[in-house]
């Protein structure tokens, strides 16, 4: 009978897999055989909504780039812009204007914030765009009963209680559980992070707390079926799916600003509060020095230079270049940066949360060991290649001298449904792949290794009847004849140890076969568990030899008194270079811990044998994990290295909870599982060969690779980067301070006029201090970034002594420029060149940078100790710049221009000699501080 519409809907917050699915199809009032009425369709559709994922409210492009301008810098800027141009109005109207370039400051300044707030909101407009990623997951049309009728319908009006059909190829649209099942596999690894496919089944109710992985009569949306067909009742649909759970988690994590995104905020914060208390203090002294109103102009002047002068203009796009240039080279090395600041962020990474399979696992299962009772066998090689040995010992074998060794390969290739793809007599190393299921595929690779290809086996057996693996037998049985010898049959089984062993009653050593013993099954029990300690994936394989058994006769009990030929253990083997990569992370200062939805000891197995985790580390479930408070969890992620079978909820939590301890995680992760975890971390990493749209939406950083090595040596580019940050913020800001202290001491000792107009000094911030800052920014790594510990991702950009060098610099600029101010105009007061001082104070602030830049590359060498040509960009950064400096000065528009004065040959060298005290000066403190103190390591 056809359900009919509610008065009062289902509750969808369920624990169904707890029950029958006849119980689920009661609680949701709908009917296997007839589905829902339109009635109750339309009903549930007004109530509960479509079947999609919902986004939150993005900001608007408007809202994006109007936000660039809340910077404090620039809003100073253009405060100063307003009122210069309000000066300029003035004198405009009084005459006192060059008519040729009026409101030529106000319009540069303007320029130089439009060019910063459009470089800004270029930065952020690569918006999220998890959710629709999340939204592509959903099937686009669905097979739907609907009064008794199949019908096919768009996915976004599923509505719980309606009954699906899915097959193989169809990704779901919605959670449900499971009425009929046929060979049903379905992937789940987007959701789960489990790489294998997992066989579906209808099935006794479950326990509350079993994890998703584990919900065999469960299928969840965006999940994908492999094999088979199956029916099922809808239970969830949209927000409420596990992929809707996913999507409200990803849009409660809220954006945190980067380490250089504070830095540059609180650098901003200090300077503009250092300028205006320096403002303040020159126009009260002015005028309490006047006794009148009649500088106030004049001092306004001088504020509005000191104000442009304070800011570092072409700072943000030194740093924006610096960061993209650090992203191409980081594609070099296999990793690709989403988001510009997480270049520099990565260098403050102390902790890497990283998932286990293809990541520090080649993805690939490799059988390692074999077990006879004949002996204990080694097996060597990589991947699906059949290329490797068997080991007795110290000693490589044959495996056909060792004929139970052979009969166990026979039977694993035999009781078989993958298919080994690859052509032996072409490349053997390379090229080879799997169709089918991985732990198949590894038993292939092991036969293989011996010679035992599929092919070769198919020309003297046929297959006649199978038994298939489902959970409930845990064991898969092939029978098959003889080409060669009618009437002989052999039955071949493999499966789970305990229980293939139980229906044994022999075993094979050599060529002939044994009766088992209490005490041999006793041994072979403890191989199996010992096997299993060490995190291999298990497997006994028996045979028997039997008549030709009819269709209809291939039942169960005929798997008994079955001969036992051993166990075969394998493992996801870690990849080759991932141990030294861990090793290296923790040389320097940077933690590893693994979190995966593997099972627990296999991730410990793994954990120890790349140094992850020692014997005694203590490890998660994700079962223990639920049981935990925050609070304890807090507690206890200092001494947890690995996590396994966790939930998309669980990576969620330990990554707060490492937080919440000071850590600077790194997140790794590929499925959409993962993708919340991601967007919480201090930088999300997604996988480039195997992840999602959803993980890599959500991430700062792909691996192009999905290798853990590239994410160390990103760790190693980040350093220097943010080193190189430092570097080129001391030669700036040390300029910048300088020019301040120059222009305030003008009206303080009587000079006439401002030395430095505005343009000038956006001259100097963008071009004599931007082109060599840009050239600092590609110094090379030292040699010991990777053996110290990361700096706190929480310090200030002034730490370790940057800010003390940066107002001692300012004040010798100042003094040097100041010297030579005062002489100039006293020695030029009165002659035709009385307005040279300016020009000259302009030219040495200049020309004193470049020296500073060629001193700046090492804060502990001596320039002389440096190879001048392992930064050939700075180099030409100086020539160039001093270049057009002089420029400034001796070609006529642009001296009409920027206001300068043709200097003489005997000031143009007087200036030449001011600045080079600047480098003189910091090439005799590194030598003081080697001689009498310890010194500071800025880049460190």
């Amino acid at each position: 009978m056809t359900a009919t519409p509610e008065h009062h809907l289902p509750e969808l917050l369920h624990p169904w897999h707890t029950q029958t699915f006849q119980e689920t199809l009661t609680h949701l009032q709908s009917d296997a055989e007839q589905g829902l009425s339109s009635a109750a369709v339309a009903q549930r559709l007004a109530y509960y909504g479509n079947n999609e994922l919902q986004e939150g409210k993005p900001r608007s492009r408007w809202q994006i780039l109007l936000e660039q301008f809340s910077n404090i810098m620039l809003l100073m800027l253009i405060g100063v812009a307003l009122v210069s141009g309000g000066l300029d109005f003035w004198a405009l109207q009084s005459g006192e204007v060059d008519q040729d370039f009026p409101f030529k400051d106000t319009l540069a300044i303007l320029l130089i914030v439009l060019l910063n707030g459009i470089l800004g909101y270029i930065q952020e407009v690569r918006a999220q765009k998890a959710i629709a990623a999340l939204k592509k997951l959903a099937s686009p049309q669905v097979r739907v009963l609907r009064d008794g009728q199949w019908q096919e319908i768009p996915s976004e009006q599923v509505v719980p209680g309606d009954i699906l059909t899915v097959e193989a190829g169809v990704q779901l649209a919605a959670d449900g559980q499971l009425i009929e099942t046929a060979n049903l596999q379905v992937r789940e690894g987007a959701l789960t992070g489990e790489a294998e496919a997992v066989k579906k089944r209808t099935t006794a109710p479950l326990e509350l707390d079993t994890p998703l992985g584990d919900r065999l009569n469960m299928v969840f949306a965006g999940t994908e079926v492999l094999q088979g067909r199956a029916k099922l009742v809808v239970t969830a649909t949209g927000m409420i799916t596990e992929l809707g759970k996913i999507a409200a988690l990803l849009q409660s994590v809220e954006d945190e600003p980067t380490p250089l995104q504070k830095r540059m905020t609180q650098l901003g914060n200090v300077l503009v509060t250092g300028s205006l208390i320096l403002v303040a203090l020159v126009i009260s002294f002015g005028l309490i020095q006047a006794g009148n109103l009649d500088r106030m102009r004049e001092l306004v002047e001088v504020s509005l230079s000191m104000a442009v002068a304070v800011v570092p203009e072409g700072l943000p796009a030194v740093i924006t270049v610096t960061l993209a240039l650090g992203t191409q080279r980081m594609v070099k090395r296999q990793a690709l940066i989403r988001k510009l600041p997480a270049v520099e962020t990565l260098g403050s990474v102390n902790t890497i949360c990283s998932d286990k399979t293809g990541t520090l696992t080649q993805n690939k299962m490799v059988v390692q060991e074999v077990q006879t009772q004949g002996g204990e066998f080694r097996v060597t090689g990589e991947g699906y290649s059949p290329v490797g040995e068997f080991w007795a010992g110290e000693d490589a074998i044959t495996t056909s001298d060792y004929p139970e060794l052979q009969a166990l390969l026979v039977a694993v290739v035999l009781c078989n449904d993958a298919v080994l793809q690859g052509d032996p007599s072409q490349s053997p190393a390379a090229g080879w792949s799997i169709l089918g299921d991985p732990t198949e595929g590894a038993l292939l690779t092991l036969g293989a290794k011996a010679g035992l290809y599929q092919e070769l086996l198919a020309e003297q057996f046929i297959r006649v009847g199978e038994l298939p693996f489902s959970s409930e037998r845990k064991r898969m049985t092939v029978f098959c004849e003889h080409r060669h010898y009618e009437g002989a049959t052999s039955l071949f089984s493999k499966g789970s140890p305990e229980l293939i062993l139980a229906r044994c009653t022999a075993y094979q050593l050599g060529n002939d076969t044994h009766p088992l013993t209490p005490e041999q099954r006793h041994a072979i029990l403890n191989w199996n568990n010992q096997m299993a300690a060490r995190g291999l994936r298990v497997l006994g394989v028996a045979y028997k030899a039997i008549e030709s058994p009819l269709e209809s006769e291939i039942e169960e009990d005929i798997e008994q008194e079955m001969v036992w030929l051993g166990l075969v253990g394998m493992m996801d083997a870690p990849r080759p270079e991932a141990k030294d990569a861990v090793e290296r992370s923790q040389a320097a200062g940077i933690r590893t811990v693994m979190i995966t939805g593997d099972h627990q000891l296999t991730a410990q197995a793994i954990a120890q044998q790349l140094g992850i985790a020692q014997e005694k580390s203590r490890t998660l479930t994700g079962q223990e994990l639920e049981k935990l408070s925050q609070l304890d969890l807090e507690l206890a992620v200092d001494e947890v290295a690995v996590y396994a079978r966790v939930t998309p909820e669980h990576k969620l939590r330990i990554v707060q909870a490492l937080q919440k301890r000071g850590k600077f995680v790194a997140m790794t992760g590929d499925g959409v599982n993962d993708a919340p975890a991601l967007k919480q971390a201090d930088i999300g990493i997604a996988m480039g060969l195997t992840g999602t749209d959803v993980s890599r939406e959500a991430s700062d950083m792909i691996l192009l690779d999905d290798n853990f090595a590239t994410i160390v040596a990103a760790a190693e580019e980040g350093r220097v980067i943010y080193t190189n940050i430092r570097r080129f913020i001391k030669y700036i800001l040390g300029s910048n301070v300088g020019e301040v202290i120059t222009i305030a001491s003008a009206p303080i000792i009587g000079l006439g006029g401002v030395p430095l107009t505005p343009l000038q000094i956006l001259w100097m911030n963008l071009v004599t201090d931007g082109l060599p800052a840009l050239a600092l920014a590609l110094e090379p790594a030292d040699p010991n970034v990777m053996k110290r510990p990361p700096f706190s991702p929480n310090e200030s950009i002034f730490a370790r002594g940057l800010g003390s060098y940066i107002v001692r610099i300012g004040l010798i600029f100042a003094l040097f420029s100041i010297t030579l101010m005062v002489g100039a105009y006293t020695l030029e007061q009165g002659t035709d060149h009385s307005e040279n001082w300016k020009t000259m104070v302009f030219t040495t602030l200049c020309l004193a940078q470049m020296g500073h830049a060629i001193a700046a590359r090492s804060f502990n060498r001596l320039t002389l100790e440096m190879n001048p040509f392992s930064n050939p960009a700075l180099l030409w950064a100086v020539l160039g710049t001093t270049a057009l400096q002089l420029m400034l000065i001796y070609v006529p528009f642009l001296r009409h221009f920027f206001g300068t004065q043709i200097l003489s040959t005997e000031e143009l060298l007087i200036c030449i000699g001011f600045s080079s005290l600047m480098f003189v000066w910091v090439e005799g403190e590194k030598l003081f501080i080697r001689w009498f103190g310890k010194g500071v390591n800025l880049e460190g």
